[in-house]
């Protein structure tokens, strides 16, 4: 359970318990319940509950207002309920987009669950390591044999995670996805590939580097020698194999049946096509990417490393370098080291003394008290409040520490920097890089060059660093010496505050009729308490973007939107009423979710009269979510817009 434990219980509750509970899913904004009999809830309880903002009654279902934080008090209810954490319309929750931005979604969600707790058994097993080269203990003592345990046993039978998070996230259940990764560990049936030393019946692939002994088969077929165990890519593609099986095999065998007969007749067929065919080809593909990243490295190390290190910091922005972490893993397995994706080493410590020169070099207060904690989370390893909240909204100093990130990584690349195991962050990653024989050579290299990324990183954030005033008053680039009109320097005082308040204007994202927020029909959007701004009812049905900004959420049924401006507004986009229900019927989305985008750019095509006739209503919120950070909200006079016409205006 997590922080909003009690409110869950308290919801679970007074909507009648979890035996009147007969499904839960959620939007952006509320909890959605189907109740057995609505008369048992407790709406005025619910109401007046900290936590909920509302209750509502609509198209067959109990609406329990939240706000922004609805998946976290939903994932809280769902153990109360006795339910799985999976929606009852599984294929309609696929990440939409290109392939590439499904595959980083699958890959982020199945390494996120377990990348704490691989971290912390890393630093476990490189202190054991830098123990032992200390003369602190011996490694053939018990102590050293616990401690290895603890830092080898989750690599050791990584696949068995890996099969459990890779479960969840193909939709396959997560106990058949554990099984297939301890089968894929199983002793017996490793030692029998792998023959224990025997003589191989024949070799597959002679003379390639797929070269492969076979010393046993099934029913004739050979098995190719593989030892799974420590493996990444493997078990992730016969999970995902065996989630097809398993929905196949579930659209035929009787319901009085299916709880036994649906996973064995997956695991009869997944294991088999796993081991004979996927898990071999996997591993080849493992093989082939090492061998590739490698080539691309040997042709110039110094430019290899340069290019992660400057590039590091925009992939995580977007959440891409989720696509490297299984071929850093890669490396590590197949090759004993990584040293293609360690130069990004350098961008943790670049961004930590960036912003400990704009610590040491700025008046602002409230950036003083941002930094400080943000330098001291770098250096453990955490550097996005620092990118997020310091170095993009600046733009100049996030921009220096991608140079100093290049610069360090291309040091790193030119002298072999390398990581040898797998855990730690920041400060906690030095013992990873003890060569495995004790010897200190790389060490030496990691700290020198976090020691010259931090000095360049610093040195330029004090010479290049100017400060905006007053910064805290404007939005990102804005210049407060512009002239201002007035005789008097009353005038002109009066004159620059007016211009510094109406500084934000949010344009339309639809074409259509204006609908104040006080006459929204809708009384949780209506009401404020989700935040600020108004509704339009299209004349068309195409949703634009109202300012530059990035898509931070986009829910799976794309009726709703979320941007975050440049200038830091969170907006919500909020296409009809229920329509949640419609599970993305007569929708089309043109970007996704971590986009950015550019004001005036389409974001989603939808069909008015689809909606319409399903019994929609079409009324479209536009709202900024955290206007509590702003004066206030203004919303437009005028009857009707166009897209790209001032809508709402924030006053800073």
């Amino acid at each position: 359970m997590g922080k909003y434990e009690e409110l869950a219980k308290e919801i679970v509750k007074n909507v009648g318990g979890k035996e009147n509970v007969s499904s839960l899913t959620h939007c952006i904004t509320r909890l959605r319940f189907k109740l057995k009999d609505e008369s048992r809830a407790n709406d005025d309880v619910l109401k007046k509950m900290e936590g909920v903002v509302t209750v509502m009654k609509s198209g067959g279902q109990y609406q329990v207002v939240i706000g922004n934080h609805v998946p976290e008090v939903y994932a809280d209810v769902l153990p109360l309920l006795g339910t799985e954490e999976e929606s009852p319309n599984a294929e309609e929750d696929a990440p939409s987009g290109s392939m590439f931005n499904r595959a980083i979604d699958a890959i982020s969600g199945i390494f996120q669950p377990i990348l704490g707790i691989m971290a912390a058994c890393g630093m476990v097993k490189g202190l054991n390591a830098l123990f032992v080269a200390l003369k602190l203990y011996e490694d053939t003592g018990g102590g050293y044999l616990i401690f290895n345990a603890v830092g080898d046993g989750l690599f050791h039978f990584l696949p068995l995670f890996l099969g459990y998070t890779a479960a969840k996230k193909f939709r396959l259940k997560p106990m058949i996805g554990l099984v297939i990764g301890a089968i894929m560990c199983y002793p017996a049936v490793q030692d029998s590939a792998l023959s224990a030393g025997g003589e191989a019946l024949y070799t597959l692939f002679a003379g390639t580097m797929f070269e492969s002994e076979v010393y046993t088969t099934f029913f004739g077929i050979p098995i190719i020698s593989m030892d799974y165990t420590g493996t990444v890519i493997p078990v992730i593609f016969v999970v995902y194999f065996a989630s097809k099986c398993e929905k196949f095999f579930s659209k035929f065998i009787p319901d009085l049946v299916k709880f036994f007969f649906v996973p064995m007749l997956t695991l009869l067929v997944a294991i088999p096509v796993g081991f004979l065919l996927i898990g071999p080809v996997a591993v080849f593909g493992s093989t082939l990417i090492a061998e590739v990243v490698m080539s691309v490295r040997n042709f110039s190390p110094l430019l290899a490393g340069a290019i992660v290190g400057g590039t590091w910091q925009i992939l995580v922005i977007f959440g891409l370098h989720w696509g490297f972490i299984p071929v850093y893993i890669n490396n590590i397995m197949t090759n004993g080291y990584d040293n293609v994706m360690m130069p990004f080493f350098a961008c943790t410590f670049a961004t930590s003394a960036v912003v400990l020169g704009i610590l040491v070099k700025t008046k602002d207060q409230k950036l003083k008290e941002m930094a400080l904690p943000n330098f001291i989370s770098g250096i453990f390893g955490v550097t996005e409040p620092a990118i997020y909240g310091i170095l993009l909204p600046l733009k100049k100093p996030f921009m220096i520490s991608c140079i100093a990130g290049c610069i360090g990584g291309g040091f790193y690349g030119a002298f072999n920097f390398r990581k040898f195991m797998m855990g730690g962050m920041g400060i906690f990653e030095f013992p990873a890089m003890i060569e495995p024989d004790g010897s200190m050579g790389n060490l030496i290299v990691a700290v020198t060059g976090v020691i010259l990324t931090m000095v360049i990183a610093f040195a330029a954030t004090m010479i290049f660093y100017r400060e905006a005033a007053p910064a805290a008053a404007l939005g990102a680039g804005e210049n407060t010496d512009a002239p201002v009109p007035g005789n008097t320097a009353a005038e002109q005082t009066q004159a620059k505050a007016k211009q510094l308040v109406n500084r934000l204007t949010i344009a339309s994202p639809i074409k259509g009729t204006v609908i104040k927020q006080a006459d929204m029909k809708d009384e949780a959007f209506g009401s404020g308490a989700l935040g600020k701004g108004a509704a339009i009812q299209p004349a068309e049905g195409k949703v634009y973007a109202p300012a530059d900004g990035v898509i931070s959420a986009f829910f799976p049924t794309l009726h709703a939107i979320g941007i975050t401006t440049d200038t830091g507004a969170e907006l919500l986009i909020h296409v009809g009423l229920d329509t949640v229900q419609l599970n993305g019927e007569g929708y089309k989305a043109i970007v996704a979710e971590g986009d950015r985008v550019k004001k005036g750019e389409l974001l989603l095509e939808f069909d008015i009269a689809l909606i319409e006739s399903r019994g929609f209503c079409t009324e479209t919120p536009v709202l900024v979510t955290n206007a509590e950070d702003y004066l206030d909200v203004v919303e437009t006079s005028a009857g009707k817009v166009e897209v790209g016409e001032e809508l709402i205006k924030v006053l800073n």
